[in-house]
């Protein structure tokens, strides 16, 4: 059809706006072809004459008619462009309050930032049984359709939620695991499914702060295998996790929190059992008190507590567990809360009797002198001797809140052994399905490693996404002769490459840190030799020696180098690991804490040689990933190789987080993913508030504009 007969007086289209994004006109006369411009009028009434490209002379967008306007799925629409999608997806949510829409094979979800009564167990018994398109699009559908595949092609599924921080991710995949646990009974008398939601609540307590982008924001990557008989019955559970923000124990930015567990003990400071742990407000401790903001409204710190240590209860971890937990929390408090002052230029001290390191040490059963010793020393070893060196004040400082970090890692990690211990079974898995919900894209003003390693994930996934929805598709409908224009995606191999190839950024990161006098200024010095010229993908910044650019499948990041090798090394001081080590608890009350230290943290403060295990040789049956939060398996070397240099054994965290992303790809491509976007409406978590410029930058990123083209001239062919 000729343009001329489409743009005629009365069509309606859509031409670009710097506040909306896309404005909707009409023609107020026809167009013929080979016109320069359009006559049209806005919705205001304001008459404009529309200049058309002189290069392309392309028309405008034309809008869909208004009865199809709030189709619950986006392939349905007659045009499908931006400008479309984008006020479908208004419409409903604004207008209709409905956050969820289908785009083929994915399902977009928009945070409403206000709680909806669409979860219950009456939704959940209403599409247990039904196919996808005859009920309203909805978390439960797509949970629904991964169980129904996994039963009728004895596949194992994977729903892999995805989008920024605050976009709803977590209460995505949360729902998703309550619909498994409702539908699919328990294959024990145990409560099975009971104890997999009750995951939950821990995780969240442990590994979840509030940011100035959500209040809820998981800082740390989860993948959940839910594990099936041949009934299809849940039998059990496992969790791997991925690179938790560890910093955020140290320091948090304006209007942030530590992770919630913290702010949940100080709340309930007054509990009797509490007593020894002599907490007080937040707003008394360095580590929790940083972001001036220890409250989020409409939370309860102390209800949440109760509802966390329920949830410990139910996974088996008792009560006086518990209390040992709380206080290696405790202790990780007061010593944020240890002074260290200047003794001269060179070297520092901590006062006698210093209240929060008298805590500390009877907290964790060490001694004063040994601790106040090594957080103002270290033990330096050279070919012929060993000797001890004094810290300056702002490296002792340092070097304690890497021990604080330290502590929180390892406790974390043991949590988690734990949960998988509690939701393990010993009836033969049939099958499963597997949620994963990892942290989304992220940018902020000044980005360090752990902006570029979560950067780093989300272009494997998206990479996952392109292969299984964009490259299959294409496939099967060339094979099939179905006719069809290839679509020119966004291939982000290149950029993979810069980050993981050989001499790429990773590889150049870790051979900085094996160097004895690397640093973070000849790093950057040693990426623009490398990149600048070869790579597209690799900027310099005009303005600084010490920062590189990187373009993401999403946007431009630009990274500071500062801190990037310290954080790869993941450094402690290894005499501090020692006195925690020889923790001695001689008191009949402080039995119990002992018995937690020992089998807590005694295993994981060894040489740091054996804190990072050899993770492509120390798999577990269970697929579960070392060192991410299952179980840690200590590689004790031969004592004649102790001479060499711990680091020559210790696998740095970039390394690390290499080897599990590459195991976390291999397990979703064994199996049929299920994908839910989710779209953060605005910046302000403002209940059902639409900012289109937000949106629309989300939608480009995330691919869900190329998956409506290839899925509404893909499927209805096939079908």
């Amino acid at each position: 059809m000729a343009a001329s007969e489409l743009y005629t007086k009365s069509a309606r289209v859509w031409i670009p706006d710097a506040e909306e994004v896309w404005k909707s006109a009409e023609l107020t006369k026809d167009y013929k072809n080979g016109g320069a411009s359009l006559q049209l009028m806005l919705e205001d009434g304001t008459t404009i004459d529309h200049k058309l490209d002189p290069k392309t002379k392309n028309l405008p967008y034309l809008r869909n008619p208004d009865i199809l306007v709030g189709e619950n799925d986006l392939t349905a629409l007659s045009y499908l462009h931006e400008p479309a999608v984008l006020h479908n997806l208004k419409v409903r949510f604004i207008d209709s309050k409905l956050i969820y829409t289908y785009c083929g094979i994915v399902l977009v979800a928009i945070n409403p930032y206000e709680t909806l009564p669409i979860y219950g167990t009456d939704i959940i018994n209403a599409y247990s049984g039904q196919n996808m398109g005859d009920m309203d699009p909805h978390i439960f559908a797509v949970a629904e359709e991964a169980y129904k595949q996994m039963a009728r092609d004895e596949r194992n599924q994977s729903i892999i939620v995805s989008g920024e921080s605050g976009a709803g991710k977590t209460v995505s995949a949360k729902y998703a695991m309550r619909y498994f646990a409702t539908v699919s009974g328990s294959a024990s008398e145990a409560n099975v499914e009971e104890k997999v939601l009750a995951s939950n609540p821990i995780m969240e307590a442990i590994g979840n702060a509030k940011t100035t982008r959500n209040d809820n924001s998981s800082r740390f990557g989860k993948y959940i295998e839910i594990g099936f008989d041949n009934r299809y019955r849940i039998i059990g559970a496992n969790m791997r996790t991925y690179l938790l923000e560890k910093s955020r124990v140290v320091f948090q930015a304006d209007e942030e929190r530590n992770y919630h567990i913290f702010y949940q003990l100080c709340a309930s400071a007054n509990l009797p059992e509490f007593k020894n742990l002599r907490l007080s407000s937040a707003n008394d401790f360095l580590y929790t008190r940083q972001g001036r903001s220890p409250v989020i409204e409409g939370v309860d710190d102390a209800k949440e507590l109760r509802t966390t240590r329920h949830a410990f209860t139910l996974l088996g971890i008792n009560e006086s567990y518990q209390i040992g937990l709380f206080q290696v929390l405790a202790a990780i408090l007061h010593l944020g809360n240890v002074e260290i002052k200047d003794r001269d230029s060179d070297s520092s001290l901590i006062a006698p009797n210093n209240r929060h390191l008298t805590a500390f040490c009877e907290l964790v059963g060490v001694t004063y002198q040994d601790m106040s010793h090594w957080l103002c020393h270290r033990k330096l070893k050279t070919a012929t001797e060993t000797y001890i060196k004094p810290l300056a004040r702002l490296q002792a400082t340092n070097a304690r809140d890497a021990l604080s970090k330290h502590i929180y890692a390892k406790l974390f990690n043991w949590i988690v052994e734990h949960v998988n211990k509690a939701l393990v079974t010993s009836v033969k898995q049939h099958s499963f399905i597997g949620v994963l919900d990892i942290y989304g894209f992220e940018t902020f003003e000044i980005n360090s490693f752990e902006q570029f390693c979560i950067n780093y994930a989300n272009e494997k996934l998206q990479q996952q996404f392109n292969m299984h929805v964009f490259k299959l598709e294409q496939e099967e409908y060339m094979k099939e002769q179905i006719p069809w224009t290839l679509i020119d995606f966004y291939d982000n191999q290149p950029c993979i490459n810069l980050i993981e190839a050989k001499m790429g950024i990773l590889d150049l990161l870790d051979e900085e840190c094996k160097m004895p006098k690397g640093s973070d200024d000849s790093w950057a010095q040693k990426l623009y030799n490398t990149h600048l010229k070869t790579c597209s993908l690799f900027e310099k910044p005009r303005m600084s020696n010490r920062a590189f650019i990187v373009q993401h499948f999403a946007d431009k990041v630009e990274y500071q180098c500062e801190g990037f090798l310290e954080k790869n090394k993941d450094t402690v001081n290894e005499e501090q690991i020692n006195v925690l080590k020889a923790s001695k608890s001689e008191a009949e009350s402080e039995q119990l804490l002992k018995a937690l230290w020992l089998s807590c943290l005694m295993m994981l403060f060894n040489l740091l040689v054996e804190l990072f295990q050899d993770e492509e040789k120390a798999t577990t049956p269970t697929g579960q990933v070392p060192g991410t939060g299952g179980r840690t398996r200590l590689s004790i070397k031969p004592d004649k190789g102790r001479d060499k240099s711990s680091k020559e054994h210790k696998k740095t965290v970039g390394c690390q987080f290499r080897n599990s992303l590459q195991m976390l790809m291999e397990t979703l491509n064994a199996t049929t993913p299920h994908y839910v976007r989710c779209i953060k409406p605005n910046d302000f978590k403002l209940a059902f508030s639409f900012d289109p410029k937000r949106a629309v930058q989300q939608l480009r990123a995330c691919g869900v504009l190329e998956t409506i083209r290839i899925s509404a001239a893909g499927f209805p062919s096939r079908y």
